[in-house]
């Protein structure tokens, strides 16, 4: 009788304890789940090494991962305009363990000048941070004699067609910017598209070219040897590490179209990393080093609120500002 009341009272507590033990089971393991990062963070950047973009996300992503206590890992995708990297990170699991370091090409330029585009900028991506802007230069051979945009049309005016601009290709920011110049300033600069950026850059220094338009971080060690005349910058607003350098706007009215770079993750990612990452971001972007340097490699970093939501009402403006502009040069969808 009394084995029966001890099993009894041994029974009780076995249930007892497997009750609690089935409520808090739950709870720990939301907990564990709910743990992130818990691998390194793999960044997406759909250009090659040493391209801005790959310069900037480098440059923070190492001032990140502290802040989420695993490294970064930078992995570059590049080709098809954009395209193969930016498929590849919104195919990525909604994890937070998979990032897209956008340019303003993938983003707002690819819709309006690639047909089936198999990726959707606005549906397939949580916008995470605003990172900075990445202004385009027109610069010019040391020999050319014009020392601004307003003296280099008149150039081409005295000789139509005989003057050339080399661009990255021909429907890339670069080969906008030249041919926007040649619809709304009347002029008939011939575009030289290159693949290879640098051989570009390297034919307008030997004067094979008479100019080109370059991102501000390839060329800017390069006009401070005079090895490249600057002849006006395309932004909306004067840049303060190149306070010298006239708008572009100035000789060509509405000529302000800058490039951009933002994080952003798959959609689905969950809010609570979106935020945690913004928050790291934020940090990695006021770093001195950071601060001091990102100017001098051309990127403005401007100023303000870098919230998600902040980043989501950005990327909408500026898609609906290109396509309009897309629309008002005459590009097609190819």
């Amino acid at each position: 009788m009394v084995n029966d009341k001890r099993r009894k009272k041994s029974y009780g507590l076995s249930f007892l304890s497997g009750l609690a033990l089935a409520m808090v089971l739950p709870a720990f393991c939301a907990q564990a789940q709910t743990k992130w990062p818990q691998r390194p963070v793999t960044m997406v950047v759909s250009q090659p090494g040493g391209a801005s973009p790959d310069v900037m996300a480098r440059m923070i992503s190492d001032r990140i991962a502290p802040h989420l206590g695993q490294p970064m890992v930078i992995e570059n995708k590049p080709g098809g305009g954009n395209v193969i990297g930016a498929l590849a990170a919104a195919r990525a699991a909604p994890d937070g363990q998979t990032l897209y370091f956008a340019t303003s090409a993938a983003m707002v330029l690819n819709p309006f000048l690639m047909e089936n585009l198999p990726y959707d900028p606005l549906k397939d991506f949580v916008p995470i941070a605003f990172i900075a802007h990445s202004h385009q230069l027109l610069v010019a051979a040391p020999n050319v004699p014009a020392t601004n945009l307003r003296e280099l049309i008149e150039l081409d005016r005295k000789t139509p067609g005989k003057l050339s601009i080399a661009v990255d290709g021909p429907r890339n920011l670069a080969g906008i910017i030249a041919a926007a110049i040649n619809v709304r300033a009347g002029t008939n600069f011939v575009l030289v598209p290159y693949s290879n950026i640098g051989a570009g850059v390297q034919d307008v220094m030997a004067g094979r070219v008479e100019a080109g338009v370059f991102s501000t971080s390839i060329v800017e060690a390069l006009m401070r040897e005079g090895k490249l005349k600057p002849l006006a910058l395309v932004a909306d607003q004067p840049v303060a590490a190149l306070p010298n350098i006239p708008l572009a706007k100035s000789d060509v009215p509405g000529l302000a179209f800058g490039g951009w770079f933002m994080i952003l993750a798959p959609t689905g990612t969950p809010p609570a990393i979106i935020a945690q990452l913004n928050t790291a971001i934020g940090e990695a972007l006021r770093d001195k080093a950071v601060t001091d340097l990102a100017p001098k490699l051309g990127f403005d970093l401007g100023s303000g609120s870098r919230t998600p939501d902040d980043a989501t009402a950005f990327l909408k403006r500026e898609y609906d500002l290109w396509r309009e502009t897309i629309k008002s040069l005459g590009f097609k969808p190819q």
